[in-house]
């Protein structure tokens, strides 16, 4: 079976992961492990420890142990919400020249890639300079308690990663304005994922005698005025780096603001803040409203009224200096402010040194048309809690992704291109080839 078959075979089995105990399907995971020892015999006769329910860590020895690697990938994926698919999203179908359905940018492509790399090197008879850890992840999706197992295994067993590489960037098409380059994004940091839940209460009541500043007007009001105070603007050191390395490959107005970007950081940050959704998030910690309840029928006022607020904080900034911020924007004691789920920024991986290089060197080297450079992750992957035992923590997938590729991850028709799913496994296999003895 060749590797896009492979790839397909993954694809097939609906691995869905979900928060709530007792909903995800075990067998489907069951299977999938089981497809996985089939289809690459050699890379799961190597050692495997169990991490988490369904997560696995493979250790393949290298000729070293000094300067052990991490490759990283997830076996979940989210769910199908929308019926609004081009192509059945577990049917995994080759059309168009891309193979269909949930799961191959996010995140199964990076499983197939990086185990058909292992395998093909395995089968060459290569034995790699350092050790090799491949971590897959079953629960990514719905917070990484496996990542968090594969931690431990690999903290009790001493070891520190030289390098750890998980999915977050990518080779991104169509990602900045007249920047007519592809850019190879390395994630070096990603930023903390936080939920709030804001309350307001009090008399509630039937409709036809409402009360004015009722629960839910008084908290409609608080969300209006969050939403109108966004968090300051600024530029990390990453988004910096970005920037210079990028100048050369813009269009001449924005090379200019791009190459003195560090220079002008609040100017260039309040411009980047205007520049739509997406370059905003690069520029501040985010806060967006995502849920509300309220009464549970038309004629009733309600006596409580909730909102869920998630918050992508910017590493900088801080949950405790999100809260201050939150507070002062609503302007109202009486909505109560309650933390849901508590997430910091990761710390910042160095960009200036030899791990980094090694993977920015294989970049050109595969995708010689492509600008590598460092980024800020604005999703959370598990990668993050890998920061416990390593300082070199990156994420980047090897593929090319469009921008419209892109939109479709957690969304209706996700694909890859077949040939740039192949050239992702050329891309491992080099990492692999390189790596210093």
């Amino acid at each position: 079976m060749g590797p896009v078959a492979k790839l397909q075979a993954l694809v097939a089995i609906p691995t869905v992961s979900y928060a709530e105990p007792g909903r995800t399907d075990a067998d489907a995971f069951q299977r999938l492990r089981k497809t996985m020892a089939e289809l690459w015999p050699r890379v799961h006769a190597l050692e495997i420890t169990g991490a988490g329910e369904h997560g696995m860590l493979i250790r393949w020895p290298g000729r070293s142990a000094d300067k052990p690697v991490v490759l990283m990938a997830h076996l979940d994926v989210v769910p199908v919400v929308s019926g609004d698919w081009t192509h059945d999203p577990f049917g995994a179908r080759i059309a168009d020249g891309s193979v269909w359905g949930r799961g191959t940018l996010d995140d199964k492509g990076c499983v197939a890639a990086i185990c058909e790399a292992d395998e093909e090197l395995i089968g060459d008879g290569v034995t790699p300079a350092q050790d090799v850890w491949l971590s897959f992840g079953s629960d990514e999706e719905v917070g990484g308690n496996a990542a968090r197992e594969a931690v431990r295994v690999l903290r009790n067993r001493n070891v520190r990663p030289w390098l750890v590489l998980d999915e977050g960037g990518a080779v991104a098409h169509d990602a900045f304005p007249t920047v007519s380059a592809a850019i190879g994004v390395v994630g070096v940091a990603e930023k903390g994922s936080t939920s709030l839940r804001l309350s307001a209460t009090g008399d509630g009541g039937h409709a036809s005698t409402p009360v004015r500043n009722g629960p839910a007007v008084r908290l409609a009001r608080a969300l209006a005025r969050l939403d109108d105070a966004p968090m300051p603007p600024r530029l990390p050191a990453p988004t910096l780096e970005l920037f210079r390395r990028l100048a050369p490959h813009a269009a001449a107005p924005l090379r200019i603001l791009l190459g003195n970007a560090e220079r002008i950081s609040p100017a260039a940050s309040r411009l980047l803040a205007l520049a739509g959704p997406e370059a905003a998030a690069l520029a501040r910690t985010t806060v967006a409203v995502t849920t509300l309840e309220g009464s549970p029928a038309l004629n009733v006022i309600p006596a409580a009224a909730k909102a869920g607020v998630n918050v992508r904080i910017l590493p900088g900034d801080s949950v405790a200096s999100v809260l201050k911020h939150v507070r002062a924007a609503i302007r109202d004691k009486a909505v109560a402010i309650e933390v849901v789920e508590e997430g910091e920024p990761s710390p910042v991986s160095r960009y200036d040194d030899a791990p980094f290089a090694l993977v920015t060197d294989v970049i050109s080297e595969v995708f010689p048309d492509v600008v590598p450079a460092p980024y800020v992750v604005l999703a959370a992957t598990d990668s993050r809690f890998f920061h416990a035992i390593s300082d070199h923590v990156y994420r980047f997938a090897p593929f090319r992704m469009t921008r419209a590729q892109r939109a479709t991850i957690h969304a209706a028709d996700e694909h890859i291109r077949v040939e740039d799913f192949l050239s992702g496994i050329a891309w491992y296999r080099r990492l692999l080839e390189k790596l210093p003895g």
